[in-house]
């Protein structure tokens, strides 16, 4: 029996993991690929916050640079600019709330801590700022370690793996060793579902997720609204909802204990109803 770490240490917060959480989704960027520009002005991008948090939201997790297909990297000093005054507003509004920071670069994961972020979502894996593993260990703060391959820019011009999981897993095994050997404490497994994958690539990822519960880490599934979903269903972003619900039902199925979404309420519905189902299983 494989048990997955259930806490997580966020600057002497703890978040319990033994039911599965929700992180909500703050694009804080124009150019992000379903949510881009809807909150530019403070009154709107606080009632949103309000909103995720009143769904079920444990997280919010701010974006200030976009990490869709073909985004290109823009300058440390425009992301500050963009996320440091928003997690000083998020945190002066709602205090209690988890803030996690999206970003690549150390910089800013150490300057988003000191204002009020207390986990470290890195799509590059450390990949990209050589000083991101080093800082996570000085700002003590739980890690979303994230598979891509390649970089946004180039990452999906033509994906290539011999066996997708297995070469997932083993990023993971390299990367988990990494860390532990600087000293950090909580790490978050993400496969990055649409980052450096096919279609193909995305699903059998999914099919096999269980498997990374091998390393005993809480793992998170991103698939709001993706590619993965609406090109298969020949639709758009927009009406890709229900899909997604249909993968998060799956991922927790598989083990994911943090499920990171644009849309709260139906995430939070989700759990609700997987719990309920496997309370019935457990009594028959």
């Amino acid at each position: 029996m494989l048990h997955q770490k259930s806490t997580l240490n966020c600057n002497g917060q703890l978040i319990d993991l033994s039911d599965p959480i929700i992180m909500g989704v703050l694009n804080v960027t124009p150019d992000s690929f379903f949510d881009g520009g809807n909150y530019e002005d403070a009154k709107a991008l606080l009632q949103q916050v309000e909103k995720m948090i009143l769904e079920g939201a444990a997280i919010i997790d701010i974006g200030g640079m976009s990490s869709r297909p073909g985004a290109e990297l823009i300058n440390v000093e425009e992301e500050l600019n963009r996320v440091i005054p928003i997690i000083k507003k998020i945190k002066e509004h709602f205090p209690e709330i988890i803030i996690s920071i999206d970003t690549i670069r150390s910089e800013v994961a150490r300057q988003s801590v000191f204002v009020g972020a207390s986990i470290i979502n890195d799509i590059s894996a450390g990949s990209i700022d050589d000083e991101m593993f080093k800082t996570v260990a000085e700002l003590n703060v739980p890690y979303i370690l994230m598979h891509m391959q390649g970089k946004p820019d180039n990452m999906q011009e033509n994906p290539d793996y011999q066996d997708v999981t297995k070469n997932v897993l083993d990023f993971f095994i390299k990367k988990v060793s990494e860390l532990r050997a600087l000293g950090v404490k909580d790490i978050i497994l993400d496969p990055g579902f649409g980052f450096g994958k096919t279609i193909e690539h995305n699903y059998q990822l999914l099919q096999k997720f269980a498997i990374f519960k091998i390393l005993d880490l809480p793992l998170l599934a991103g698939v709001s609204r993706k590619s993965m979903i609406y090109k298969t269903l020949n639709s758009t972003p927009q009406e890709a909802l229900n899909g997604t619900t249909v993968l998060n039902t799956f991922a927790l199925e598989r083990g994911a204990k943090i499920l990171r979404v644009h849309d709260v309420k139906e995430a939070k519905e989700t759990i609700t109803l997987w719990k309920q189902l496997n309370h019935e299983q457990k009594t028959l």
